[in-house]
């Protein structure tokens, strides 16, 4: 069973889920419905990603109870100033009433409207068109104005994290905050090969399982919550059988020691990435 991490709301998130970054929408569909037939039971998606629709469209085809279900979609960079019209659309196009996470996607401060953002998230949450609200790629800086200026902490952060990116001060600070943290791109994102890592592979050997699986496991036992994308089932279904093995303090470590701090970042930095 998946396990589930309660949020700063009092509510609960399953700390497996499967995510839609960059699975083109013509295959969307189906690579849900496979998910879902596999066990899992959060789905992360975003406006951006273009596959809302076709979420939407297995998710009602699924059979699954929506009680069972935990829907993330993200509001992009360009509707801060119009995040009630955004969620509403994005419902709309999942057919849903409400979901259970909406995250502001980046906080683009040069344009310095993701306050007024999270002033809209927070009436949202109100009206019960999403059960909790959080954010995404968002620094210490970011976090805190949105504390002073809200009194309201974002349940969740989605950040880059992985083995070579695993900014330990940072998340730190973030669970003094109150929010719990989400990894993207917790596989390395295709940018490096986790069988060159002896830490990994000596990990995996020793319990009969994957490089992958071994860093999923790690991200769980360091109560990050994670949603690795692929268009693969039998990449899905190895994915989702992290849980009837457990990594040692020993091994933990020795990934730990892969750590490359700012150097291993992958993705964009927040303070720059402005797109819309």
């Amino acid at each position: 069973m998946i396990p589930r991490l309660t949020l700063n709301d009092a509510t609960t998130i399953p700390q497996l889920g499967y995510g839609l970054f960059r699975v083109d929408p013509d295959q969307a569909e189906r690579r849900v419905a496979e998910a879902l037939e596999i066990g899992y039971r959060h789905i992360d998606t975003a406006h951006i990603y273009g596959n809302e629709e076709a979420v939407g469209r297995a998710i009602a085809s699924s059979g699954v109870s929506r009680d069972e279900l935990y829907v993330t979609t993200k509001l992009w960079n360009d509707r801060h100033e119009d995040a009630d019209n955004a969620l509403k659309e994005s419902l709309e196009k999942l057919a849903l009433d409400r979901v259970d996470l909406y995250l502001i996607h980046w906080p683009r401060p040069g344009l310095n409207k993701y306050v007024q953002a999270w002033e809209s998230l927070i009436e949202l949450r109100a009206q019960g068109l999403t059960t909790s609200i959080g954010v995404s790629n968002f620094q210490l800086p970011h976090l805190a104005k949105l504390e002073s200026e809200t009194d309201v902490t974002p349940a969740v952060n989605q950040v880059e994290l992985h083995p070579l990116f695993q900014r330990w001060k940072e998340l730190d600070a973030m669970r003094v905050h109150g929010s719990l943290i989400e990894g993207w791109a917790p596989l390395g994102g295709g940018f490096y090969k986790l069988q060159d890592y002896p830490e990994i592979t000596d990990a995996a050997e020793n319990h009969g399982v994957t490089p992958a699986q071994v860093v999923l496991r790690w991200h769980i036992q360091n109560n990050i919550i994670v949603f690795p994308k692929t268009n693969s089932p039998e990449r899905m279904r190895e994915n989702f059988d992290i849980f009837n093995f457990e990594l040692s303090d020993e091994e933990m470590t020795r990934i730990i020691s892969l750590d490359e701090e700012e150097f291993g970042r992958q993705g964009p930095h927040p303070d720059e990435f402005e797109k819309v």
